[in-house]
């Protein structure tokens, strides 16, 4: 049915109407309070409270002065107090911002200003060398995060031109690890510093530099003693501790996709050692144990129920640690990927049988090029590709374990489980003053460059896939691994607008 004229024009009326009673309630909205605190004395965050006479959902603008890059938080709901968190700001700077209160049409402020504070003395660091490579658009539009394991403990996030950019501390521990969760949070392994127990035997003919440096006792060496789990606003959601359950964790941890924490722990098993003084010998290994974020612990796995010790020709010279698993994390199917650098090797171990599936390295199930044989890894896990990835220290010469190579790399690996071949995908060989014997991390990046931790000398690296360094940070501590941030991990706190 066709309308008449007149009713055309109530309509229209109607609609101007509803649309002018929308815009004057928009625009008849006042800020009735805004105030910025400093949470913690930071110089790197602000929260931003703003009152308003009506209930209403806005959003901040903000960017640095003289800058291109604005941010902008999400809409928030509609209330009348409203909190806003302005993470990731730089030190000793100017910064701009308006207010947008959310509508058909939206009603903002006049442009406003606010000052960060200087760094911390603990934050002002030579961390970019310009004698060094420091292009920094190696980065991407990612942060490296790493820990600091003296006191007191503290976990940052550095950004190409080496500004940290994000960071938490703890008065009591050290920080020993953090790694990024699935629910885009941060879990922490912590632990007292200088607590590691860990001896140096006298040295013999044709043993590798490995030896020297392996962990003893329960606590072992880079052993934590609490786990917490932190909030990208600084907050700690959860802390466990795990001395008083009696469990020492090490070297990894991780959350599931299920939201369990993973990680290695301390064994032990007692043994009678042929011609040792005493009639039961304590031996040292590590097993991998699932704990759900109250402290339960739900399963876990030792190496010692698969290992025939009698069988094991190096048990008396690794008494006190004989795997020394440095990492671990999840195949794509649920199994166990464990980095086990005594024996130079990475095994697949099933999460529900415990036993080993497979073993790759030198004198393992697959065939593989002598040339890509690994020694003393760490860092194994499947990276973007579908590929298994690690980092290889070097620390054994491939054909004279009395020596040492002194060249670390990066390593990828597609594995045929069915021919039983391991095909090499990247074969990244770093120069040599970026040898690292011990630690030290591989992640392949999203733009296809590769992040590494050179931990020994106080170095972050990120090279391209034929060993060429193009950013390097200058770490004044020793960090264990520092792990890759993306720009998306911040998306529940704003948007990158270029």
């Amino acid at each position: 049915m066709k309308k008449t004229g007149l009713a055309i024009v109530i309509t229209c009326l109607g609609l101007l109407t509803c649309f002018g009673f929308v815009y004057y309630s928009n625009h008849n909205i006042r800020i009735t309070k805004v105030e910025l605190v400093s949470p913690e004395n930071s110089a790197l965050k602000e929260d931003l409270s703003i009152s308003l006479s009506e209930a209403s959902p806005l959003k901040v603008e903000y960017w640095k002065k003289g800058d291109d890059v604005k941010y902008t938080t999400p809409i928030s709901e509609v209330k009348v107090d409203h909190l806003v968190h302005l993470l990731l700001l730089e030190p000793g700077t100017t910064y701009e911002y308006r207010i947008v209160i959310d509508g058909w049409i939206d009603q903002s402020t006049d442009v406003l200003s606010f000052q960060t504070r200087e760094a911390s003395s603990w934050m002002i660091h030579e961390w970019i060398k310009e004698d060094k490579p420091h292009d920094k658009t190696a980065m991407g539009d990612g942060l490296v995060m790493l820990c600091y394991r003296g006191y007191p403990g503290y976990i940052s996030m550095v950004d190409g031109e080496g500004t940290i950019r994000w960071y938490w501390q703890d008065k009591n521990l050290g920080v020993r690890l953090a790694t990024i969760t699935p629910r885009n949070t941060i879990l922490a392994l912590l632990a007292p510093a200088r607590k590691d127990e860990f001896k140096k035997p006298e040295k013999g003919d044709n043993k590798g530099v490995a030896s020297y440096y392996l962990r003893t006792g329960k606590i072992g060496f880079v052993g934590g003693t609490e786990i917490a789990e932190i909030d990208l606003e600084g907050n700690v959601l959860w802390r466990t501790n795990l001395e008083e359950k009696g469990i020492v964790f090490h070297h990894d941890l991780r959350m599931t996709d299920d939201h369990k924490i993973m990680s290695i722990y301390r064994d032990y098993k007692l043994y009678d050692l042929p011609d040792t003084p005493t009639k039961i010998d304590t031996l040292w290994g590590d097993g991998v144990m699932i704990m759900d974020t109250l402290g339960n612990v739900l399963d876990k796995w030792s190496a010692w129920n698969v290992w025939d010790i009698s069988k094991d020709i190096k048990i008396k010279e690794y008494a006190g640690d004989r795997f020394h698993f440095n990492s671990v994390n999840l195949d794509t199917d649920g199994n166990y990927l464990l980095s086990t650098p005594i024996e130079n090797q990475v095994w697949k171990v099933d999460s529900k049988s415990g036993e080993i599936i497979w073993k790759l390295g030198k004198g393992g199930d697959f065939e593989m090029d002598s040339s890509s044989y690994f020694y003393f890894q760490h860092s194994v896990y499947i990276n973007r590709n579908g590929d298994l990835m690690l980092f290889d220290n070097g620390d054994f010469s491939p054909n004279d374990t009395s020596k040492v190579n002194k060249v670390s790399r990066s390593l990828a690996f597609k594995l045929d489980t069915e021919q039983m071949k391991a095909e090499v995908q990247i074969d990244n060989i770093l120069p040599k003053e970026y040898y690292t014997s011990r630690m030290g991390s591989a992640f392949l990046m999203p733009n296809d460059y590769i992040l590494q931790t050179i931990s020994k000398t106080g170095k972050v690296a990120i090279s391209n896939q034929n060993g060429e360094v193009l950013w390097t940070l200058n770490s004044h501590f020793i960090p264990y691994r520092a792990e890759y941030i993306p720009a998306t991990l911040w998306s529940d706190y704003f948007k990158i607008d270029q």
